[in-house]
């Protein structure tokens, strides 16, 4: 008995256009590829320019100097107002918008800014310390001198610097609706910055005096006078994955003292070969407070005689 048995041979159908369809979809992928505008190819060039390795500067005398490198960095901490978290040591980092990181070659400005945990410094999390007096490069920064904060390793002939404005319906942070924060080409009274001395009741004599590397700041916003923040329980899809959101509002506690989200380290490098960056030490014994209250109050219990 006859069947109607069809292979790949067989041809049915508009089986013609299907060839010269087949045809123009190959011819229009090789173009692409040879001009190096695919997806993928795209995403290479993007990750390589923003993931680049990136050397910082080493401090000599302990202090912060205009034209250093830098790791802006929101030092780890317990958080207690949310159950949900991202822990460990986040860095400032740029963050291009998905989209159009996938459709163009060069970065859309103003580009975004999140936290992400640290590992190396890259272009995408280096920051350089830029004077806007014209100081020059080399001379020591103090606390409540304007600076900027600028990345130079992105793009080639353009520094964006770090820049923040009053919050409108407009114009907000994404998931707390607070004071923007992003990266911008155009340099403006809107992208200078204080640092500050994180005692409040120190914070006045301090005026004047040079910013020691590696410790925690406050770093205030000139313009609006609103602290940086990294919101560690607010998590914003970004080009690199799951990162915390990042943005300019001063969270005070029941004693009116900056909370940790408002803490930030300026990280230099490390003169030794086997880490990075200084966040890699081993921290001393006299800087952990916590210890040391620890040994205190054993020393205490067993010599009660002499405490009391």
């Amino acid at each position: 008995m006859a069947q109607n048995l069809y292979g790949p041979g067989v041809r049915i159908g508009n089986w013609n256009e299907d060839v010269y369809l087949e045809e123009e979809r190959m011819k229009d992928f090789l173009e692409k590829r040879n001009r190096g505008e695919l997806i993928i190819q795209r995403n290479r060039r993007q990750k390589g320019t923003l993931l680049r390795q990136m050397e910082l500067s080493v401090t000599n005398d302990g202090y912060i100097h205009y034209g250093d490198k830098v790791v802006v960095v929101n030092p780890d901490y317990l958080e207690k107002e949310a159950d949900v978290y991202l822990p460990g040591d986040l860095s400032l980092c740029m963050t291009p918008e998905e989209m159009t990181a996938h459709l163009r070659d060069e970065l859309e400005v103003p580009c975004g800014l999140s936290a992400a945990p640290v590992k190396n410094s890259v272009s995408r999390n280096t920051f350089m310390i830029l004077s806007i007096h014209g100081k020059a490069n080399g001379d020591i920064l103090r606390y409540g001198e304007n600076f900027c904060l600028g990345i130079m390793g992105v793009c080639e002939d353009k520094i964006l610097y770090l820049t923040s404005d009053h919050r409108t319906l407009l114009k907000s942070s994404k998931k707390s609706w607070l004071q923007e924060v992003y990266l911008t080409d155009e340099l403006s009274y809107l992208s200078c910055w204080q640092a500050a001395c994180l005692d409040p009741q120190l914070r006045l004599e301090y005026e004047g005096f040079p910013i020691p590397a590696n410790i925690k700041i406050l770093i205030n916003h000139c313009h609006t006078n609103r602290g940086l923040a990294a919101h560690r329980h607010l998590f914003i899809s970004t080009y690199f994955g799951e990162e915390v959101e990042v943005a300019a509002h001063t969270h005070l506690d029941s004693h009116k003292v900056e909370k940790p989200k408002n803490h930030w380290m300026l990280v230099t490098g490390n003169p030794r070969k086997d880490s990075p960056t200084m966040l890699d030490l081993p921290r001393p014994l006299a800087e952990d407070t916590s210890t040391m209250e620890q040994a205190m109050s054993l020393g205490c219990s067993n010599i009660p005689a002499t405490c009391t």
